[in-house]
């Protein structure tokens, strides 16, 4: 269940909403479950000529001991939202009225059951939830004690859970859990969004140029760039001192109103001043940022997959969290960076991956490690060699880095399940999801054309390169491998290596050194892209047939198959750089 209060001043407005159509005529049936007495005037069971008297009736109740208390009491109206899980089954009246009972206990809007409380009452108006209205003058002209109310709750929504055998939703309640993930929209800004026909939110928009810009970049001026180049406002918060406080960001508008600007730290846990410093104090390669050639954007991405795989590496169940987020973050920027600079057929599912792969994280520490640093220098080097066509040589770097992208989401997504982390295991799991259908589409025609190259193959060099994989792979591994329809596409790659000089079992061994190949979809597609890449083995370069594509297709099916199903995810869109706004406009802070 998931819970949240907002306070107010208006009581009867409070009332007419809950006893109205909702805002998008979303109330249904609204009535009273439960109140302070069990007595409250009920405006849901009464004739809609009486409506409006009782909905005064109620509203004079609730108010009765803030009036009695005599002085002006700010915002003394409490509303707060119980939802059970879409997932949960719909639970009654009478369940409700407990649930209620034991929330406004937990709250400190009514801690002793009606004695010395508060008034309050909860609205069942469908959709599996409840709204508790109250007010927080108690009986006896005190206030209520609602510091920390958040937290005594979700204790609370926590026994329910198990009590009722609902969805536990515990874990999403650490706060390690709340530090991690990014911040989410409010309704508000979900329903401003709707009426523009935007996709996506300003706040989701922000974050995700944000983390764009912030891909690999090495300091604050290159950050600043990147996102002016996006049509991002940007700003510095000081104190009275002078002393820089935060960062602020924001998209120009149109309208009289301007900029909504956002902290970093209400986009996400890890985008405040001192955390972005803290990941251009990492000192990360800086390759030189002249005109870019296809050449280096193949390299690029090779060695960006290399760094990718050791990160991979540093995923063991005993790994801390402080050291499982650096990985994830700089995941995170290789991606934004892969992304930008990706042709349109992949663009899409890597920037979704990106996203996803936010809601992966841990509690978000200052960046320190090796491996930060060194997936940070990767996305710089991706951002700078410049854009990629997909085709050749592109391509076939494209899929080498999906390939070792695929298996770094899956081992987060097993770190992850094994300390009970089941949202961000989730979160993981969809990431990878998308990364495999853009792989798909890189690797599928070349993957082809080495499969038909394997299947004519001589005997006694299929036979060479078998007698190699059983002696550089443990005996099971090494039977899965010879048993997948991938196999052919490795013999192929092993023997043209062979050709070029290089000892086939030798290259198998490197290549298998390189941890969690056996959470791969296809061992023999990991292994054929690792072999490629470590033996510096140009592309597949002859012209696909009609029996290449019909066997790309068939490839991109069976890879696509093999995953699983994803939650559903709103799709992910760059935002569109907006116009600069006059200097002059007025600005509001949010």
């Amino acid at each position: 269940m998931i819970s949240k209060a907002v306070r107010g001043s208006y009581t009867l407005g409070a009332i007419t909403y809950l006893f109205g159509p909702g805002k998008a005529n979303e109330h249904t049936d609204p009535h009273i479950v439960a109140s302070w007495d069990g007595f409250a005037p009920d405006p849901g069971r009464v004739p809609e000529h009486q409506v409006e008297a009782v909905r005064e009736q109620l509203r004079d109740a609730l108010d009765l001991y803030v009036v009695q208390y005599g002085q002006p009491v700010k915002k003394h109206v409490y509303h707060r939202i119980v939802r059970a899980d879409p997932t949960d089954r719909n639970l009654t009246d009478q369940e409700w009225e407990a649930i209620a009972s034991r929330v406004v206990a937990a709250a400190g809007i009514d801690p002793s059951g009606g004695e010395n409380g508060c008034r309050w009452i909860a609205v069942h108006h469908g959709d599996n939830h409840i709204h508790i209205l109250a007010t927080v003058v108690r009986a006896n002209l005190t206030q209520a004690r609602l510091r920390g109310d958040q937290y005594r709750v979700e204790d609370e929504l926590t026994a329910i859970e198990r009590e009722y055998e609902l969805k536990d939703l515990s874990e999403t309640r650490t706060r390690e859990y709340r530090d991690a993930i990014p911040k989410r929209a409010t309704g508000a800004e979900l329903r401003k969004a709707q009426r523009h026909g935007r996709e996506q939110t300003e706040r989701d928009t922000l974050r995700a140029a944000v983390r764009r810009a912030l891909a690999g970049a090495a300091s604050e001026e290159e950050f600043t760039a990147r996102l002016a180049a996006q049509g991002v406002l940007f700003g510095v918060r000081r104190a009275q001192s002078g002393d820089v406080t935060g960062y602020k960001f924001a998209l120009p508008t149109g309208d009289e109103s301007g900029p909504v600007w956002f902290s970093g730290s209400k986009l996400a846990g890890d985008l405040t001043q001192p955390k972005i410093q803290a990941r251009f104090d990492l000192d990360v390669d800086q390759p030189a940022p002249n005109r870019p050639d296809r050449a280096r954007s193949a390299t690029g991405r090779y060695r960006a997959s290399t760094t990718v795989d050791h990160a991979a590496q540093a995923f063991t169940d005993g790994l801390d969290t402080a050291t499982a987020g650096e990985v994830i973050n700089g995941g995170t920027e290789v991606l934004d960076s892969l992304a930008q600079t990706s042709p349109v057929l992949s663009r899409k599912e890597i920037n979704q991956a990106a996203r996803a792969l936010e809601y992966a994280n841990t509690a978000h520490t200052r960046a320190a490690s090796a491996d930060m640093r060194a997936m940070r220098s990767a996305a710089r080097e991706l951002f700078y060699a410049g854009p990629a066509t997909g085709r050749g040589e592109d391509g076939a770097a494209a899929a080498t880095i999906l390939s070792s992208l695929v298996l770094l989401a899956i081992v987060i997504a097993k770190w992850h399940a094994a300390q009970g982390h089941r949202h961000q295991a989730a979160a993981a799991r969809d990431a990878a999801h998308h990364l495999r259908d853009a792989y798909a589409r890189h690797a599928a025609k070349p993957l082809a054309h080495m499969d038909l190259e394997g299947q004519h193959l001589p005997e006694a060099i299929r036979d060479r390169q078998e007698a190699a994989l059983r002696r550089a792979l443990p005996a099971d591994q090494a039977t899965r491998v010879l048993a997948e329809d991938g196999w052919a596409a490795l013999a192929a790659t092993l023997a043209e290596a062979e050709a070029a000089g290089h000892d086939p079992q030798a290259l198998l061994v490197r290549a298998t050194g390189q941890r969690e190949l056996a959470s791969a979809d296809s061992p023999a597609a990991v292994l054929t892209w690792r072999v490629r890449r470590n033996a510096q083995l140009p592309a597949p370069a002859r012209k696909a047939t009609a029996q290449d594509r019909r066997a790309g297709a068939a490839l991109s099916r069976s890879t696509t198959s093999r995953s699983t199903t994803p939650a559903a995810t709103t799709p992910v869109q760059p935002p569109t750089p907006p116009a600069q706004p006059a200097p002059d406009q007025v600005r509001r802070t949010r």
